[in-house]
């Protein structure tokens, strides 16, 4: 007999989607990895967040698969790696390499994010000697003769290392042809986007979450149809209509990633979060990448020239927060949560300067911290809903 439960279970498309990508993201033993690399021959990379130049890889017939750290696994041998006033992410992710999780992975691409994650990649050399390790140590300098060359010998370096791992040699037409079907995914998710500003109660985040997250393990080709088909779903869908919730732009969970749970939290506190920095891999450009010319170059100019405002990177001439400021005008948004990883120091640098920005701008905050195997989240969801309840009724 079946239960209550059971049989008010949505078994709808959308819902059976948003199950895959779940179980997909929580599947730490990578088995679908396992399974492309079985059925291709070819081999895969994993990454850390943020950013890493998945266009190049895919163009060497290598599968990019990022590592957004373990969840709410138990940490026993990860935390000997770390004190205790580290972020979470690097012990966990040290815990998947030493349990066996990551094992169908034929290296690491770790990119300069923080001095704990340039640690991790140190400490990974040693661990697992025979894999790629490359510690992608992007310019802070966005001058093309200077920053551009620098990037581009890194580019270089990392290629020859995937060719020496097994992968193909670097072509320009292959690359060519990857930034085309990364361009297309990436306008996939920018119309996403721009429909969850337009109608947040249509595009719940909690969804659009873990659809971005399966981007993370699935071949782009497969990406983009599965994000064909969310878009198809959503907008299918009729019985989600507008509630009276503060629109909100979360930041700061550019890096580790905060639990599913407390996503879904803050949308049930009363926010329509309508902006974020989740998954930034995914849209770290603002725009397409040039297809016309040189690949390589034009994968460079648009990490010079085209990259959203991130604590990992350097603002030289511009200010703190006014970037974040401009997002909350463009989307429409009330308020900005501050949600950062408890000891994240390039996020928690940042907010001092970023929360002035915005409350010149005459713009409401609050801020709150996290990890990714936070499991509680009472007094956030009574922080948020406090926040908004305080927008619609004051501002």
């Amino acid at each position: 007999m079946s239960t209550t439960l059971e049989a008010t279970k949505d078994t709808s498309p959308l819902a059976k989607l948003i199950s895959d990508c779940e179980e997909l993201i929580r599947d730490t033993s990578l088995s679908t990895v396992q399974a492309w690399k079985e059925r291709t021959g070819g081999i895969a990379i994993g990454f850390m967040p943020t950013y890493i130049p998945r266009e190049l890889l895919h163009a060497q017939g290598v599968l990019p698969v990022g590592i957004m750290g373990a969840g709410d696994i138990e940490i026993i041998r990860g935390d000997a790696y770390y004190q205790s006033y580290i972020c979470h992410i690097p012990r966990s992710t040290i815990e998947l390499g030493l349990n066996g999780s990551l094992d169908c992975l034929d290296g690491m691409v770790f990119p300069a994010i923080c001095d704990v994650i340039r640690n991790l990649s140190g400490m990974w050399k040693m661990m697992f000697p025979t894999k790629l390790v490359h510690y992608l140590d992007v310019p802070q300098d966005f001058h093309a003769e200077m920053g551009g060359e620098f990037y581009r010998h890194d580019l270089e370096a990392l290629s020859a290392k995937l060719v020496e791992a097994g992968a193909k040699p670097l072509t320009s037409e292959a690359l060519a042809e990857s930034i085309r079907l990364y361009n297309e995914n990436g306008r996939r998710v920018r119309a996403l986007y721009d429909l969850r500003r337009r109608e947040p109660w249509r595009v719940p985040t909690a969804e659009l979450y873990v659809i971005l997250r399966a981007g993370l393990i699935l071949p782009v080709e497969e990406h983009s149809i599965m994000l064909d088909r969310f878009l198809e779903l959503v907008q299918a869908e009729d019985d989600r209509t507008p509630m009276d919730q503060a629109r909100v732009i979360l930041t700061g969970s550019f890096c580790e990633q905060p639990p599913l749970g407390l996503i879904k939290t803050l949308e049930r506190a009363g926010c329509y979060i309508v902006d974020d920095d989740f998954v930034q891999v995914s849209r770290w450009f603002k725009h397409d990448i040039s297809e016309e010319g040189d690949p390589l170059g034009a994968l460079v100019d648009a990490f010079l020239t085209d990259a959203f405002a991130s604590p990992t990177r350097y603002i030289d001439e511009d200010e703190k927060g006014r970037e974040l400021v401009e997002r909350v005008q463009s989307s429409g948004a009330e308020g900005v949560l501050f949600c950062a990883p408890s000891f994240c120091d390039p996020a928690l640098l940042d907010q001092p300067m970023e929360t002035a920005a915005v409350t010149r701008a005459g713009i409401p905050w609050t801020a709150f911290k996290f990890s990714e195997d936070t499991g509680q989240f009472q007094v956030i969801r009574e922080q948020a809903g406090t926040f908004a309840d305080s927008i619609k009724l004051w501002s």
